[in-house]
């Protein structure tokens, strides 16, 4: 079939991978970290002051960017001075960078930083050694500004996040858990006293997720934690009461923690806080702590990243919209004034014929939620989107590889199948032991619905998904034939080299996805479910992947190949988990739509 002609280029959306994130506002300047396709994927540090003017900080080729955990997250903190200490992406020391402009080392090699808070003097961060054997310890630590030793504050459990200090100095409170747990399983949220080191547990254990602390005063901290179900705010003294919610809601008040350094709230000059909250999209609000009266702020943005910064009665985020990009928002509680100060593409293409996406559910026995973008009344060809995670959610927010489609007459619809986060825990629980039958049977499900609905073409329908999304695809192909193609973006196709090579942070995450039966593997895996597969194929890798290496895709290819099915696979030199660089995005979405013209020809 011919695509209808459309403004939106390869180069288009390549371009307009410039990502914002990890906001600091202080004073009346904001600083921010741009990932930048176009210099090689490197993240810069970017600081605007208050007359408006901005300045890149790091000059090229200086990346911010941590790998602990291999997902990193906040890479850097501002001092009370405006300096900026960074991870650098290079070496994984940390650096001051001086108002000079050169950055100087405060670590030796051999550890990451990341969740970075500068108090006083010091550096405070959650670090991870590797001893060059494969052992990996992780630890919260102070490092004096001056550079120095870091003096270890919190040790023994495997993973840390959120460490913060009482106003006072005399208390730091974190957020910890051990394997085989991740993050939203189960955390404690722990305190030490420094004078002594003493530490106790407040909150949190196996079966409840306890996130992001922050101080209201020297005696009581806010968290958040889903206890009820939700992921809701709370408050908890030090003397170790009950905990207080704030605003009990079947809704979720935080986004999954892949990355570190996360702020789904914060604390205004009044003492209210501006929160995150919703089903999906996360709205921005703001609830006053004393009577849980919530409000939302009247702004064009629909969805929000859980990085929220407070400089007085203003708060600074990464805001998103259905034809905005992912921006630099700062929002004046007091007069609800709000302004971008950075899009992630200042000049876009017509969007014009681009639908807007809408929230559906597809009906069932167990229902899926979906966002919908349609194209046109008459049946239209459909490409499913599978997300990655697969603890994690697809949103509203404007998405160029989307409208890249759409606006070619090409329908998709984003499936938030059974384990995705955005709808309370027992949504999410649905994936427990269940990965590659619940994640393919609602991706299944969603299309077949398409197809019954009249949106969708039967004989037209695709499917694509990166990371555990590649995996659901080429499961998905492999246990139906509802699909007329797969894409799968480094994609897992078998479990046993993913439990044995990945990095530690998921090392024991396949346990709670499917078990820890070796003899499970081949009856969910999509190499052990090869035969299945009669549609065509794309696969596409980055070679420098630490979190689903390259041989994942290539099993899969060479075993499609053996039966005679047609595969195409694609390598990228240099690309790691997720493409960075501007040409790699250009040649894979080029790839991506050739592949789609000769299947829906």
């Amino acid at each position: 079939m011919p695509f209808w002609p459309s403004p939106i280029s390869a180069h288009d959306v390549a371009a307009a991978g410039l990502r914002p994130g990890w906001p600091v506002a202080e004073g009346g300047r904001v600083w921010w970290t741009e990932d930048r396709p176009g210099e090689g994927g490197r993240t810069a540090i970017v600081r605007r002051e208050a007359d408006g003017t901005c300045h890149d900080l790091l000059p090229a080729p200086w990346s911010a960017r941590t790998r602990v955990h291999e997902y990193g997250g906040r890479p850097y903190a501002v001092t009370p001075a405006g300096e900026v200490v960074f991870t650098s992406l290079a070496d994984q020391r940390l650096y001051i960078l001086r108002e000079n402009g050169r950055p100087k080392p405060l670590t030796t090699e051999g550890s990451r930083y990341a969740d970075l808070t500068v108090r006083d003097d010091e550096v405070w961060a959650v670090r991870e050694q590797h001893d060059g054997h494969g052992k990996i310890t992780r630890s919260v630590v102070s490092i004096p500004l001056a550079g120095g030793e870091p003096r270890e504050r919190a040790s023994g459990h495997d993973f840390y996040a959120s460490p913060v200090l009482s106003p006072d100095g005399a208390h730091l409170a974190y957020v910890c858990w051990n394997h085989p747990r991740m993050p939203w399983d189960g955390t404690e949220l722990r305190v030490v006293r420094l004078r002594d080191g003493q530490a106790r547990t407040l909150l949190g254990g196996e079966t409840e997720s306890v996130l992001s602390p922050a101080w209201k005063d020297d005696d009581t901290l806010y968290l958040v934690s889903d206890r009820s179900g939700w992921w809701n705010l709370h408050e908890c003294g030090l003397d170790g009461g009950q905990a207080r919610a704030l605003c009990p809601a079947e809704e979720e008040f935080t986004q999954p923690p892949w990355q570190l350094g996360g702020a789904p709230y914060t604390v205004l000059g009044d003492g209210r806080l501006a929160v995150l909250h919703g089903r999906g999209d996360l709205r921005l609000g703001v609830l006053d702590p004393a009577t849980g009266a919530l409000h939302d702020l009247d702004v064009p943005w629909a969805g929000w990243q859980a990085a929220l910064a407070a400089d007085g009665m203003t708060v600074t985020g990464i805001g998103h919209a259905a034809r905005t990009p992912r921006s630099v928002v700062r929002v004046d509680v007091a007069s609800g004034r709000a302004e971008p100060l950075m899009r992630a593409a200042e000049r876009l293409p017509d969007l014009s014929g681009v639908p807007d996406p809408r929230a559906v559910v597809v009906p069932g026995e167990r229902p899926v939620h979906a966002f919908l973008h349609q194209v046109s009344e008459e049946p239209a060809p459909y490409v499913v989107f599978v997300h990655g995670g697969p603890t994690a959610h697809s949103d509203t927010a404007l998405d160029l590889e989307k409208a890249f489609l759409t606006s070619r007459g090409i329908g998709v619809l984003d499936v938030n199948y059974g384990g995705s986060t955005g709808y309370g825990r027992a949504y999410r629980e649905r994936l427990r032991g269940q990965w590659g039958l619940v994640d393919v049977a609602d991706t299944v499900a969603a299309a077949r619905w398409l197809a019954d609905s009249g949106l969708a073409d039967p004989a037209r329908i695709a499917v694509r998904g990166g990371s555990a999304g590649g995996w659901t695809v080429m499961a998905a192909c492999c246990r139906s034939d509802v699909f007329a193609g797969g894409v799968s973006y480094y994609g897992v196709s078998a479990l046993a080299p993913l439990v044995a090579h990945t990095h530690d942070f998921e090392s024991r995450y396949v346990e709670w996805l499917v078990g820890d039966d070796p003899a499970v593997y081949a009856s969910r895996e999509p190499l052990g479910l090869v035969d299945g597969v009669s549609c065509p194929m794309l696969l596409l890798q980055g070679l420098d992947d630490p979190v689903v290496p390259p041989e994942q895709s290539t099993a899969f290819a060479d075993a499609l190949s053996e039966r005679g099915v047609s595969c195409t696979y694609l390598a990228f030199d240099g690309e790691s988990h997720g493409f960075r660089r501007l040409e790699t995005r250009v040649a894979a979405l080029a790839a991506e739509l050739a592949f789609y013209q000769q299947l829906f020809s």
